[in-house]
């Protein structure tokens, strides 16, 4: 199979090197040159990645085709490409919705919305997909763990809660930050803190039917992790997810519309 990426940006590198170290079965992949730097380390990752300037060129070579742009870039450039009802479209594009790519497009259907995240390189994480489509599934799955919607209003909840990838993130710099100027050396400081963090997703994932439980079995009565859930609830932290992500979804709900 021969794919095409529109845009080459982090997550078309995330998902290209996922697809690379995968078992799927593929002859070419196609890169834009959008991204000089990345297409160029994307390069010399593999024999079956090539760069291509034009991305008409892209499409016409490619039997899928991902659209993985800026909302504001997709609007511009999209309008000017000629779509094959025969190619399956995957976007990323998270601000575009189905019945604005068909427009976009001039295609009626095989084409598919995907919330592909930065540890897809590690052939790992959830990819929400909609509309349900088991070629796109199966595609994914060798990824990591696809999860199919069939109602596009629901996907934005996951597009929301997805954009909490660089506040967790931004929780691992600060806590090693905070180990550093203790006098921890910062390589030490990163790999503690990432290392926790990664035991405790993964203690997460396999209680995942009751993380409220997995809250309270963590804390004894007056103890470490009490005092600072504790303190956390009552400065707000929590509360804070919960408005920024009715913000995001108020935002992603009035691009939907338009």
């Amino acid at each position: 199979m021969k794919l095409g990426f529109i845009g080459t940006g982090q997550i078309t590198k995330a998902v290209i090197t996922g697809i690379i170290n995968s078992k799927l079965q593929i002859s070419k992949i196609f890169v834009s040159e959008r991204n000089k730097k990345i297409s160029r380390i994307l390069k010399f990752k593999s024999k079956k990645i090539k760069i291509i300037k034009d991305n008409q060129d892209i499409i016409n070579k490619s039997e899928w085709i991902f659209l993985a742009v800026t909302p504001a870039v997709g609007n511009k450039i999209l309008k000017n490409l000629k779509f094959n009802k025969n190619k399956m479209i995957i976007s990323f594009i998270s601000t575009i919705n189905l019945t604005q790519l068909k427009k976009i497009t001039g295609l009626k259907s095989n084409i598919v919305r995907a919330i592909p995240l930065p540890p897809i390189a590690l052939c790992k994480g959830p990819v929400p997909i909609y509309p349900p489509n088991n070629k796109v599934k199966k595609f994914f799955d060798k990824l990591g763990s696809t999860v199919e919607i069939s109602n596009e209003k629901l996907s934005l909840n996951f597009w929301t809660t997805s954009a909490m990838m660089a506040p967790f993130y931004e929780i691992l710099y600060s806590l090693s930050n905070w180990l550093v100027n203790r006098g921890i050396k910062k390589e030490n400081a990163q790999k503690y803190i990432s290392s926790l963090f990664l035991a405790l997703s993964e203690d997460a994932f396999n209680h995942k039917k009751n993380l409220k439980r997995l809250v309270k079995v963590s804390q004894t009565p007056g103890g470490l992790n009490e005092q600072a859930v504790k303190d956390l609830r009552k400065a707000g932290f929590y509360r804070l997810l919960e408005k920024t992500s009715n913000r995001i979804i108020k935002r992603l709900n009035k691009s939907q519309s338009n």
